[in-house]
């Protein structure tokens, strides 16, 4: 005897569709940037129709913030050089759509810049904290610029070995890298 499957309410409905077109957003936004996005391109990547978009998000540009809202990104326990390739492996491994999606968009659209900016500032600060050097606000900023461009490559540019190379390549020949920068090296200050 088969169990029945619990019925999916209305919200349930709704919440399923909002997800769907905001996951479809991200994906239209990180490929395309802001400007060439179109409602009715996110529509129908997501199955609905353009109304339905407008009814859940009001416009493009708050569509364009919700889809463009990076994820908290805390850096795992343990030495900071480790937590940093960690978090770097993680980036080559799940391409970080969320984090593409204002990455494409920074140089071009106010508001991704605006999101990027507060996103980075809460990052850096917490690399910062991790470093035991002096210098930990530059180091910080040196390694977030390095997992920065490491993503960029591999994600949106792949114009170079780093978009297909292993990521365990990739961690392996940035450890020393980070070790230096995170303080644990030497020339650290």
């Amino acid at each position: 005897m088969s169990a029945e499957k619990p019925r999916r309410t209305r919200a349930d409905q709704r919440r399923e569709t909002e997800a769907r077109i905001l996951a479809a957003a991200r994906a239209t936004f990180a490929e395309l940037g802001y400007e060439r996005t179109t409602i009715r391109g996110v529509a129908s990547a997501a199955g609905v129709n353009a109304g339905l978009v407008m009814h859940y998000f009001g416009s493009k540009e708050e569509l364009f913030s919700r889809a463009a809202r990076l994820p908290e990104d805390d850096l795992p326990a343990g030495h900071p050089a480790e937590a940093l390739l960690t978090s770097l492996r993680r980036r080559l491994d799940d391409e970080p759509v969320a984090s593409l999606v204002v990455l494409r968009s920074v140089l071009t659209h106010a508001e991704a810049s605006g999101e990027f900016r507060v996103a980075a500032a809460a990052w850096l600060d917490r690399i910062g904290a991790a470093v035991p050097a002096g210098d930990a606000a530059l180091r910080a900023g040196l390694i977030s610029s390095i997992i920065t461009g490491v993503v960029i490559e591999r994600h949106l540019l792949k114009l170079s070995a780093v978009a297909d190379a292993s990521a365990d390549d990739i961690v392996a020949l940035m450890r020393p890298v980070f070790e230096s920068l995170a303080g644990e090296g030497r020339g650290t200050g």
